[in-house]
């Protein structure tokens, strides 16, 4: 790979220095084949690059920050007043001079993902930044994406099926392949550290921040496709991340809001919770993120697992046997800060085996505090170089040292390629799953059946650059041959709303309701059952939890689709038009919503057409 123009040149002192200190490891990195000898010399080269490291510079390669603007060095007056205000510094560039900062995290809100060549000349701007300094070291840049209800980097990037759809294709090659894919466009983008692909086992229908972004409720299931994912991730240069370490599944409470407990046993966990981990470490994960919650049976002090040396130290690095870098969830969740203030909780990351310290709410605070824990002896400076060699490992290993540059062309070439989007349809078919078809109503024929309404909900797209769900899926329909009306109903929609819809209902040859999340109390319930007593056939699809179906009455055939991208709602289109068969099958169970004792849909369940 070329390097860019603008890029620091090899012959340049800093950049030969950095050559010379990691040529081993990047060439080791490149291979795939260190021998414990090797390895050994590849660390001693990278504990001369710790030892020439101010205290300074030791405690910034610690954190992973997130920092506005869509340029490293010119970001718009917005952007820079954002950054003044929350970190105190006015562009990426200053952050990485004031603070020495080893990662940065990437954000669609703070303006770092607009198009495919500001990302990566972002990222080589950041770079550029870093190699700039009297140390130089390649910053190891990372985001969430998850793809389905997760992603930060929208279209024209190829938008992957999420995680529990590619459980209800229960492919492991299509999960290895979504990986390889994703990753391989992260790589042409600079983003080198993924925060996925998500560990946790949802066995609870309730949890409101897990749910679809895990892959099912089955441990052995959603640990093969984790050790799939891994493996795609790796193969595609891009640090994989399993989270949320001890599993995060089991909750009826956001982290982000406040801090959940987990009441599994250790029996329980060791069989619930625990194999997508172990599957992970055996796949070579590269990173592991723990969680802001509570496992009393783990840690009776009961402090967050993010904070707890018996559960990082004492199980993930002892009993798991991982050596590999331990990175907190976001340290701004209201989870991790109701127990400690935000000047503890760094350092006790710290002393519970964190390595990377992840978007604290205030940098300056957090940054002061671990320097502070360090100079008065409550954290040892060696600590501090265990976990800086961990995250230089992991550099060398991603070539960072060696090539930390990339260029438009590669972008060109990789981001959302017609093959990865051939690709990500094609992986999406296999996901769509039938719950219901009464009367063999599904597929529609767009002869028999050509006018058709779209209604539903139209919930903001997780990247900014798909949908409205009504929308796309109207306009699918409308590519195969039937006439669509669209009247979007929303998520709660009141009485005006559904007369409206009942009204449009008129003459149509059947209704296709998109659902989301469907409470006790829903007017989405009233509006598919006002709908279904038109006489007119409804088909609802459920564009995230499954669990839809269990509190509606009335239609007469059900998709679920997992999320609602665009490439899922394509993909279920084709369903409904016979175009595709429904091959997907659920991933969880859904039970009775006025009896969750009572399974009306087990794992595994899905029909398909003759």
């Amino acid at each position: 790979m070329h390097h860019r123009a603008t890029a620091a040149s090899p012959s340049s002192p800093s950049r030969r220095t950095l050559l010379t200190v990691t040529a081993a490891a990047a060439a080791a990195a490149a291979t795939g084949a260190t021998t414990p000898a090797r390895a050994d010399a590849d660390d001693r080269r990278l504990a001369r690059l710790v030892s020439r490291m101010s205290l300074e510079e030791k405690v910034g390669q610690l954190f992973v920050m997130r920092v506005y603007g869509h340029s490293a060095t010119a970001p718009d007056q917005a952007d820079v007043d954002a950054n003044l205000k929350e970190i105190g510094v006015r562009t990426a560039a200053e952050l990485i001079a004031r603070y020495h900062v080893g990662g940065v995290i990437y954000f669609s809100w703070a303006h770092n993902t607009r198009d495919p060549h500001q990302i990566a000349d972002l990222s080589n701007g950041i770079q550029r930044a870093a190699l700039d300094r009297s140390v130089p070291v390649p910053v190891l840049i990372s985001t969430d994406q998850e793809h389905g209800i997760v992603a930060r980097i929208g279209e024209p990037a190829t938008l992957m099926p999420g995680a529990m759809a590619l459980g209800a294709g229960g492919s492991r090659s299509d999960a290895r392949r979504a990986a390889r894919i994703a990753g391989a466009e992260l790589a042409a983008l600079g983003v080198r550290q993924n925060y996925a692909p998500v560990a946790d086992v949802n066995v609870n229908p309730a949890n409101p921040v897990i749910g679809v972004r895990s892959f099912g409720s089955d441990p052995r299931a959603v640990a093969g496709l984790v050790a799939a994912q891994v493996g795609g991730y790796r193969r595609a240069g891009v640090a994989a991340t399993s989270k949320h370490f001890p599993g995060h599944g089991d909750t009826s409470v956001d982290s982000h809001y406040g801090l959940p407990t987990i009441t599994h046993t250790r029996e329980q966990w060791q069989a619930l919770d625990a194999p997508p981990f172990r599957a992970a470490i055996a796949a070579g994960i590269d990173s592991i993120m723990t969680a802001h919650i509570v496992v009393p049976a783990l840690d009776p002090a009961e402090d967050p697992a993010t904070l707890s040396r018996p559960i990082v130290t004492g199980i993930l690095r002892e009993e798991l046997g991982y050596d590999g870098v331990v990175v907190t969830d976001s340290l701004g969740m209201e989870g991790v800060r109701t127990k400690y203030g935000d000047d503890r909780v760094p350092v006790l990351a710290l002393k519970a085996g964190c390595d990377q310290l992840l978007n604290p709410p205030k940098l300056s605070v957090a940054y002061e505090a671990v320097l502070a824990a360090v100079r008065s002896g409550e954290l040892g400076e060696d600590r501090i170089d265990e976990s800086i060699l961990r995250i230089l490992r992991l550099k060398a290993r991603l070539g960072l040292f060696h090539q930390p540059y990339v260029t438009h062309a590669a972008v060109d070439r990789t981001v959302g390629s017609r093959s990865h989007l051939a690709a990500a349809d094609r992986i999406a078919e296999r996901t769509t799953t039938l719950l219901l078809n009464e009367g063999g109503l599904l597929p529609l024929d767009s002869t028999e059946r050509p006018n058709l309404l779209v209604v539903g909900a139209d919930v903001a797209s997780p990247t900014g650059t798909t949908g409205p769900p009504t929308a796309t899926l109207a306009a699918a329909l409308t590519e195969l041959g039937f006439t669509t009306t669209v009247l979007p109903t929303g998520t709660a929609p009141g009485g005006a709303k559904i007369d409206e819809a009942v009204a449009a209902a008129a003459g149509k040859d059947a209704v296709v309701v998109g659902t989301y999340n469907v409470s006790a109390t829903s007017g989405q319930r009233t509006l598919v059952s006002r709908l279904a007593a038109t006489g007119v056939p409804v088909v609802t699809v459920a564009i995230r939890n499954p669990y839809d179906i269990a509190r509606l009455s009335g239609q007469r055939a059900t998709l679920a689709t997992y999320s609602w991208t665009d490439v899922e709602l394509r993909a279920a289109a084709r369903v409904i038009a016979g175009r595709a068969r429904p091959e997907g099958r659920l991933p969880v169970p859904v039970q009775r919503a006025d009896d969750p004792a009572q399974v009306l849909y087990p794992v595994g369940y899905g029909l398909t057409y003759r």
